[in-house]
């Protein structure tokens, strides 16, 4: 098992309520990181629904989390033979700091016509791109991120003025991604008005949903998150994900807010 898959793994208190742990090694600053979280909740609706995995999940974040125990209480809203819609309340202390609802189903038996007009983001290898830096983040103890030239800024470089990131992402304990990994992956690239406004500031998440089109095969993850618009602080971040033979496994859409120094 991987550092992930251990630190979200879960444990049946009743049967509607699974307890997780948030575990050093996953924080931005003091907070541990919102993808990091819903994967706890993703991971308790994968052990309690008849279905094992998110087709689309979505996380309202109403407080910031702590590390230690969190507690996620579940109600199953409809299920059918192909899905399940449940809700997911992520208590610390009595207090809820998360609300995720989901669509749960089995994506391995997904049947279907398929079409697409985008193509995996033509990026430089994962041994030529540049490490994305700041390890002093807990968040970097857990993810190796490998960014394109639009990660100058974390090597002393200006920002780009384009608001968007490309790169790789991968578990820093070389385990290969899966299912969940992508819930959490999806929150994992830096924030993209950094390459606006520079460094200084903090992007907090307002709500985070991630559609799962497929499983990732071995190896890094490829990936791309961009924002077109800010107003008045608030953002979009637009993500899309490819796994290592070029399959789009995961698409994102974040809700944020802004706040400069």
């Amino acid at each position: 098992m991987g550092q992930f898959e251990i630190e979200t793994s879960v444990n049946k208190i009743s049967d509607r309520v699974w307890r997780g742990h948030l575990h050093r090694g996953w924080r931005i600053g003091r907070v541990p990181n919102g993808g990091y979280v819903m994967a706890i909740g993703a991971r308790a609706l994968s052990e309690a629904l008849l279905h094992p995995h998110p087709q689309v999940i979505s996380a309202f974040y109403l407080s910031p989390t702590v590390l230690g125990p969190i507690d996620c209480h579940i109600e199953i809203l409809r299920s059918s033979k192909r899905t399940t819609h449940a809700v997911v309340k992520m208590f610390q202390e009595d207090e809820i700091k998360v609300q995720i609802t989901a669509a749960y189903v089995d994506i391995n038996n997904m049947i279907g016509p398929s079409w697409t007009d985008l193509s995996p983001i033509e990026i430089p290898a994962w041994d030529e791109c540049q490490d994305a830096g700041n390890h002093q983040l807990e968040f970097r103890q857990r993810v190796d991120i490998r960014l394109t030239s639009s990660g100058q800024i974390f090597s002393g470089g200006d920002p780009t003025g384009h608001a968007k990131f490309e790169g790789w992402l991968a578990h820093s304990d070389g385990a290969d991604p899966d299912i969940l990994s992508l819930v959490m992956f999806a929150d994992a690239l830096p924030p993209p008005p950094f390459n606006v406004f520079g460094l200084a500031g903090w992007v907090p998440t307002v709500e985070l949903t991630v559609q799962v089109r497929g499983t990732p095969c071995p190896g890094p993850i490829r990936s791309t998150l961009a924002t077109h618009a800010i107003t008045n602080g608030v953002l979009e971040e637009d993500g899309y994900y490819w796994d290592s033979g070029g399959k789009l496994v995961a698409v994102s859409r974040q809700t944020a807010r802004v706040r400069v120094k």
